[in-house]
């Protein structure tokens, strides 16, 4: 049985590797397949789907959409999705216009707090991504304003700091809807790191049922053996399929590797075939 990766981003949302580099190292680590699920947008994929085409690497179209629900924001993967889709692509196109309105609010702060963030730079130095709070980490470590990204994030870019900005998501409800309306699986990403309680996580996963919602993540790069096991059986007891992957960022998240995740992860062809 061959090993697959159903959540890998590149340069074109927050990992460090692009498209192609990322079609080698599925080659390299002997995957079969790996799902493109870069943050909002679907940018990269063509340049992934022409890489593969040298390789026996199939390359899965899909986007990680970032939406809220109680207030607690919610990851949802679309797999197989046809990253030619006029709707997809617009709305896509609208939330990144409502992020770079964001962005340049939160280098504002930054100036405020007398940390010269220039984001025309940043559009410089990350040409093709949709720029994140991980850009900014960088953007941050490479002017030498911290030690660390994880400093970063804690003095200045999470929820609570000072230079955060929150940005528009769309309802759980909308991200099923556009992807579904794209051909695509909607899959809710790595529940167990929404820390919910077992009666919120219960309503969570009962709205999303009657969205439309397809599978879970079940199999993932941090959980434990008992984390696997109540996601696959939340997705049994909620008829829905099992997904998997690393959440790979290069080097944005050097602990987490391509295929392997923290070293023990492993995602088996026959959960892409029945999602398929």
């Amino acid at each position: 049985m061959t090993q697959v990766d159903l959540h890998v981003h590149s340069t074109y949302s927050d990992g460090t590797d692009t498209p192609t580099e990322l079609v080698l190292k599925a080659k390299d680590a002997g995957l079969s397949a790996f799902a493109l699920t870069d943050h909002d947008t679907i940018e990269g994929i063509e340049e992934a789907v022409n890489a593969a085409k040298e390789y026996n690497i199939e390359v899965i179209p899909g986007v990680e959409l970032s939406t809220e629900f109680d207030k607690k924001e919610v990851h949802m993967v679309g797999l197989f999705i046809d990253y030619k889709d006029g709707i997809l692509k617009s709305e896509l196109e609208r939330l990144q216009n409502t992020r770079l309105n964001r962005n340049r609010i939160m280098a504002d702060r930054f100036k405020e707090h007398g940390i010269n963030v220039d984001y025309d730079e940043m559009l410089t130095m990350y040409p093709d991504a949709v720029i994140t709070r991980a850009h900014f980490a960088d953007y941050l470590l490479q002017k030498g304003y911290v030690g660390d990204r994880n400093e970063a994030f804690d003095r200045y870019l999470g929820d609570h700091c000072p230079c955060y900005v929150k940005r528009e998501k769309m309802t759980p409800a909308r991200a099923i809807e556009l992807i579904k309306a794209a051909g695509g699986v909607p899959v809710l990403a790595h529940p167990v790191l929404y820390h919910l309680g077992k009666e919120q996580m219960d309503k969570l996963v009962k709205h999303l049922c009657e969205c439309g919602l397809v599978a879970l993540e079940a199999i993932y790069s941090t959980y434990t053996l008992g984390d696997e096991l109540e996601m696959r059986r939340l997705a049994k007891d909620n008829g829905l399929l099992i997904s998997g992957g690393s959440d790979y960022h290069g080097g944005n998240k050097p602990h987490i590797k391509l295929g392997v995740g923290m070293g023990k992860l492993y995602v088996p062809s026959e959960v892409l075939e029945k999602l398929r």
